[in-house]
């Protein structure tokens, strides 16, 4: 999918990414430095944000508004409500593999977007940076991988 976005400013503090789990442990002249490399894109209530089976490009911020992360065909009863901090698409920073539900925007929604090429360009010029973003990011999939076998058959029978 291609689209433009238009450059964040952050009005220099970083506070909107500050506020996410994935950026809390950095300070504010790196948040700044991160600043350089996202964009802000907003949606209409009910517009597509990606679709299943799209590759994924991005992470994406929840800035503000509400999006609901659906199965296809099953809009009515989303699996998760994602709230101003939250982010979602990370494994698209990551690999090519195709979204595995959609995005959709519940009302009006402003994100800060991270592309797979904006976040190379950040390891490659900012590494010490990039790296603990990665692995925010790797603790974040560990958890929801841990959640997913805890309430999983196989899980429930170990506990």
């Amino acid at each position: 999918m291609k689209w433009l976005g238009r450059k964040h400013e952050l009005a220099g503090d970083g506070h909107q990414l500050a506020s996410t789990e994935l950026f809390r442990d950095l300070g504010a002249r790196e948040l700044r430095i991160v600043d350089a490399f996202v964009q802000e894109r907003s949606f209409l209530a009910g517009e597509v944000i990606f679709d299943e089976g799209e590759e994924g490009q991005a992470l994406y911020v929840v800035a503000s508004g509400k999006v609901a992360i659906c199965l296809p065909g099953r809009f009515e009863t989303p699996l998760a409500e994602l709230t101003p901090g939250s982010f979602f698409g990370e494994l698209g920073l990551l690999d090519d593999s195709p979204r595995s539900a959609q995005a959709r925007a519940l009302e009006p929604v402003t994100l800060i977007v991270l592309s797979r090429s904006d976040f190379e360009r950040l390891m490659e010029s900012h590494a010490r940076i990039a790296s603990r973003i990665a692995l925010q990011l790797a603790r974040h999939i560990g958890r929801r991988l841990r959640q997913m076998v805890a309430a999983s058959p196989i899980g429930k029978s170990l506990s």
